[in-house]
């Protein structure tokens, strides 16, 4: 469960995740800065809470993979924005994380 700048949490349901974006680059390799527009999305983030898992057919519960804390790697059209505090935050579907970075 994550908590909010204004008091209030947010548990993910089901198979859903909550990821705090990590910052996208602000220089080229070259060492250009980039304005906001021209950033890319970025696709790692950290984990801040995880739902309990899908039900599937059997009505048994689908563990969740990833833990609170870790940093994942999404798809990059994946989740859906939420607002928390003054961030930008993402719900996905444990589906759409493809891997945990170390």
């Amino acid at each position: 469960m994550a908590k909010t700048t204004t008091g209030f949490s947010i548990k993910p349901l089901f198979d859903y995740v909550l990821v705090k974006p990590l910052e996208g680059e602000t220089k080229t390799a070259s060492g250009i800065v980039l304005p906001d527009s021209a950033k890319e999305k970025p696709q790692m983030g950290e984990v801040m809470a995880v739902g309990p898992g899908a039900i599937n057919d059997e009505g048994k519960t689908m563990p969740i993979l990833v833990k609170v804390g870790q940093k994942v790697l999404y798809k990059k059209w994946g989740g859906n924005e939420v607002k928390v505090g003054r961030e930008e935050w993402l719900l996905i579907e444990q589906k759409d994380v493809m891997a945990v970075v170390n």
